[in-house]
């Protein structure tokens, strides 16, 4: 068992330096850090965050899509960057930013262990899920578990892209009947959700979101972020119970019971009722994510 501690604590310091190491080979991207920069100046003008966030054509169109997508109910379209900016808020706007760009820095070539597109889905509907269960409840987080569900499954595409040969071996372990996290932990000495948590921290991205990911999956171990936590686990499970997409990750992913207690949800017909009620919304959504891909 001592033998077995140790090295499981050798396997996590080793992650932990690859992960120091994405810092420096891949810091902030130089958009996201153009558009913090602006968002420091109290004066920056809707304007001036456009034309600095124009200069990439595709984050132009993927934040048009997220602002006129069902989810975010805005009676008007939004046509412009500046007037997403100016309907959204310049907060919004930075979480959004951050979140689209850490997520294209870690983004690898799809392979036969991972198809990039299958996660993009998942995050996206996952994110757009969880922002609509939030107002619906009536949380004030909304932005947050909305970038909290882009964000949640981070780990996952950094294993893949950095630690490739582990992701591979995490993959072949599942085919043998072991779970995801349980391959992970023991090949990685962490599992997905502390790594993207981890690498989140070196980059100095928000505490909240740094907890979001971590306790995705077990939201009544968090400490701040309870209520957003259980948000973003159940609209995962929800995924799940609709059967959208293919992304094997959360295959067979059960409701945390105490999740469900955080949300106020007294028994199993009323979380059934409530999916139910979300279905058309969500194949809704997914019409929107052609134009994100």
């Amino acid at each position: 068992m001592y033998t077995i501690e140790i090295d499981q604590n050798q396997k996590r310091e080793r992650t932990q330096l690859v992960l120091k190491k994405v810092t420096t080979l891949s810091p902030i991207p130089r958009l996201l850090s153009e558009v913090l920069e602006l968002l420091r100046d109290m004066n920056t003008s809707p304007q001036q965050l456009g034309r600095a966030i124009a200069k990439d054509q595709g984050m132009v169109v993927k934040i048009l899509t997220i602002a006129n997508s069902p989810f975010y109910g805005l009676s008007k379209r939004v046509s412009s960057i500046e007037y997403a900016i100016m309907i959204l808020g310049f907060n919004e706007i930075r979480n959004i930013v951050t979140a689209l760009s850490l997520m294209e820095s870690t983004k690898n070539k799809s392979d036969q262990y991972m198809n990039q597109k299958e996660l993009w889905t998942h995050s996206y509907v996952t994110a757009t899920i969880a922002k609509k269960i939030a107002d619906d409840l009536g949380v004030l987080q909304s932005g947050d578990a909305f970038i909290g569900g882009l964000l949640h499954d981070l780990g996952i595409s950094v294993i893949h892209r950095y630690m490739h040969s582990d992701f591979v071996s995490v993959c072949e372990a599942v085919k043998t009947g072991m779970s995801y996290n349980e391959a992970e932990n023991m090949y990685l000495g962490m599992d997905h959700q502390n790594i993207g948590s981890t690498l989140l921290k070196y980059w100095n991205i928000p505490e909240q979101f740094c907890e979001i990911v971590k306790y995705h999956h077990t939201p009544n171990h968090s400490s701040n972020t309870k209520i957003v936590s259980s948000i973003i686990h159940f609209a995962d499970y929800m995924t799940q119970k609709m059967e959208l997409g293919s992304f094997s990750w959360d295959t067979g992913m059960e409701l945390d019971p105490e999740a469900a207690s955080i949300l106020q949800f007294r028994d199993p017909d009323e979380i059934n009722k409530f999916i139910e009620s979300h279905h058309g919304l969500v194949q809704a959504q997914l019409e929107t994510l052609k134009h994100l891909i």
